[in-house]
């Protein structure tokens, strides 16, 4: 079974044996961001941004929330292309920010560019919705692990 597979089956709420991936971690609840999509290579999140709850000391959104959500969309598009036994670790990350956020629903939208036997290259782009404004832009570099290096979590 592929780690698609296993993802797909958990998101519509069946236990997979052996899968260890939680696709509920805290972080999602604590940042208030969620999961609509997940295709082979490619996510959407979904975040409603809020000034009262998501604010940096300037009222806009922190940048740091929009990391969060573009790194959770990335590492689980990244996730969708691992055999069973494989893991991956984040080797770099970057983000540029286009505009300021208070209030908005924002969807980030993940894709595997380039997936090689030892590296992925992701991007992810935050857009407005429904205005389709591009807030942000990030990218992820993930190192794929197999054997004892993908059991050490």
């Amino acid at each position: 079974m592929t780690m698609l597979d296993a993802i797909r089956r958990t998101v519509r709420g069946e236990k997979v044996d052996g899968f260890r991936m939680n696709l509920s971690p805290p972080v999602m609840a604590l940042i208030g961001f969620e999961v609509l999509q997940i295709d082979e290579g490619k996510t959407v999140f979904r975040l409603q941004a809020r000034r009262d709850k998501h604010s940096n000391p300037m009222g806009t959104l922190h940048g740091g929330i929009l990391c969060d959500l573009t790194d959770a969309a990335m590492g689980i598009a990244c996730a969708t292309t691992l055999e069973e036994g494989e893991s991956f670790t984040t080797s770099q990350l970057s983000i540029n920010f286009f505009r300021p956020v208070t209030d908005q629903l924002l969807e980030a939208r993940a894709r595997v560019v380039h997936g090689g036997r030892t590296m992925v290259y992701l991007e992810c782009e935050v857009v407005s919705v429904p205005e389709q404004k591009l807030v942000a832009k990030s990218s992820s570099t993930c190192f794929i692990l197999r054997g004892e290096q993908a059991k050490r979590r």
